[in-house]
């Protein structure tokens, strides 16, 4: 028997789960990324069609292997950046998404920040090669940071697991 506790996901994240908006690749997405691992169980890839004049997110889609949390937060984040300007996505924080889901189990959190690590991911891919944007940082930011080290953490206890 087990000892586990079911999470208790908002309405959202079920249907989000169930029925997952923008899933897939798009074709000719002029920007991507992944964000997690898929040998520790959570990863998100984002593909967006960029309009490279006026840098207007004309579609966006991912791809998650992970739990329903992970599916639903790279699902919302899908939908809360389409017709957004690239500065204006990258704006966007997992706290946003996690709001957005109508919030997220503690142990979830994680999963927004996968989705947003993964989106200013293809955002600075997108730019590389290009003029770079003053908006854009030098460095990475915290949320960044925050997705680096949860893909630290899921490694480190992926090995402790084998």
């Amino acid at each position: 028997m087990s000892s586990r506790v079911p999470l208790t996901y908002s309405p959202k994240v079920l249907e989000l789960f169930r029925n997952p908006k923008n899933l897939g690749r798009i074709e000719g997405a002029n920007a991507q990324a992944i964000a997690g691992s898929l040998a520790c169980g959570d990863m998100i890839a984002v593909y967006l069609k960029v309009n490279d004049e006026t840098h207007r997110i004309e579609d966006a889609s991912f791809e998650s292997y992970g739990c329903a949390a992970n599916i639903a937060a790279a699902s919302i984040m899908t939908e809360m950046i389409k017709g957004r300007t690239l500065r204006e996505a990258w704006e966007i924080s997992w706290k946003q998404i996690s709001d957005e889901l109508g919030g997220l189990p503690v142990v979830k959190y994680h999963c927004g920040v996968l989705a947003v690590g993964a989106l200013r991911r293809a955002i600075r891919g997108y730019f590389k090669g290009r003029e770079t944007p003053e908006w854009l940082p030098g460095n990475l930011t915290p949320d960044e940071k925050h997705a680096l080290e949860e893909e630290k953490l899921m490694e480190i206890l992926s090995k402790k697991t084998k």
